[in-house]
């Protein structure tokens, strides 16, 4: 069973308002003062306090003493529909049983709840037709909300269960991907400078020890160290373009994964393997993206992404579209990450146009040939 907290007496996500809840919390004292004996009106009230005693350690409980406090109300509910015609506990039970998330219990509570409220309820029009029959369209109601609420209820926190394991998954995948980075950036620089900057060590310090003795040869020791020394930042910086270097192909390979996971359609059209483009533009044009397709998965709720790539000779354009809710503050300086965006293309002397009608349009703009502003 998912445990609650004990403010989760008024159930949530069920398709009434809270105030209606406060309302069938208040009504079972209307229906006790209706009584003319005193001791019905005693008994009826800790009926109530007992009711919702033991429906809060039902919640708080996390083992098979929740079915023992459950089963308690149960039979208050009985009780209070007989003796005073009051039939909306059974409500508040149905909520709890869709809590309960072992098959076999869900199950066979919801079968008792819905045997009992019926019967009590069948047996209240012969004791006291009149008040059944006064209030006849709400326990209609109620019975088809016994009937229907636990199911909705156990499908949503299933719903609930699998949407957290998904996000724990995702953000495992994340946490290893980085570290798996992280290893390959020092195995690459391990390989890169470890060998070349001890040899520079060796040489430094045979150089030292020839100084004196040849000069000659510690010359050359010290050109072999200059030019170990230059090939190492040569390495150095290839390494770290590579790093910052993304390729169009690459990322959009990411993005169909990553939507694929989060249950969003994506359909592209034109070819994502630039031809005649510079890496920092390609690399641009790839950040812009991840960041839209970022935006859609956290913000849009949309079910489809549709992605145009289109290559003229002086510029490249990509369109990422969704059928989402849009922006609502599209003005935001800090919205959805638009501002990195335009910050990324400003560089590149791009522009990026976005258009929010039935979803967001995104279309980004970066000329192929990126002109120094003087």
């Amino acid at each position: 069973m998912k445990k609650k907290n004990w403010y989760h007496i008024f159930p949530r996500n069920t398709g009434l308002s809270s105030y209606i809840w406060i309302i069938f919390c208040i009504l079972p004292f209307y229906f006790i003062f209706r009584s003319s004996s005193f001791m019905e009106v005693i008994f009826g009230i800790f009926m109530i306090l007992l009711f919702f005693s033991s429906y809060r350690l039902s919640f708080l409980t996390n083992s098979s003493l929740a079915y023992l406090w459950i089963s308690i109300d149960m039979i208050i509910n009985i009780v209070m529909t007989l003796l005073f015609g009051y039939v909306y506990f059974s409500l508040f039970l149905a909520f709890f049983i869709g809590n309960i998330q072992n098959k076999i219990g869900f199950i066979i509570l919801y079968i008792v709840h819905l045997l009992t409220t019926i019967a009590a309820i069948t047996i209240g029009f012969f004791i006291k037709s009149d008040a059944f029959f006064s209030q006849l369209p709400f326990i209609i109601i109620s019975v088809i909300g016994v009937i229907l609420l636990p199911f909705n209820m156990y499908n949503r926190y299933k719903q609930e269960i699998l949407e957290g394991q998904l996000e724990d998954a995702n953000q495992k995948i994340s946490q290893l991907m980085v570290i798996e980075e992280r290893q390959r950036i020092a195995r690459d620089l391990h390989d890169t400078l470890g060998q070349k900057l001890s040899l520079i060590g060796l040489k430094s310090d045979l150089a030292k020890k020839l100084l004196t003795v040849k000069p000659e040869k510690a010359t050359k020791e010290i050109n072999d160290i200059q030019q170990t020394a230059r090939t190492a930042l040569n390495e150095v910086r290839e390494l770290v373009s590579d790093m910052r270097g993304i390729k169009l192909i690459d990322e959009v390979k990411r993005v169909r994964q990553i939507l694929a996971a989060a249950e969003i359609d994506f359909q592209i059209e034109g070819d994502s393997n630039l031809k005649d483009t510079p890496l920092l533009v390609e690399n641009v044009l790839s950040m812009c993206l991840k960041e839209a397709v970022n935006n859609i998965i956290k913000h849009s709720q949309a079910t489809s992404c549709h992605v145009v790539i289109n290559q003229y000779p002086n510029e490249v354009s990509i369109t990422i579209q969704d059928n989402g809710m849009g922006i609502p503050d599209k003005q935001s300086p800090k919205g959805h990450g638009l501002q990195g965006m335009e910050e990324r293309l400003e560089f590149v002397n791009g522009s990026l146009k976005i258009e929010t009608n039935e979803g967001t349009k995104l279309t980004v703009q970066v000329p192929k040939v990126i002109q120094v502003t003087k």
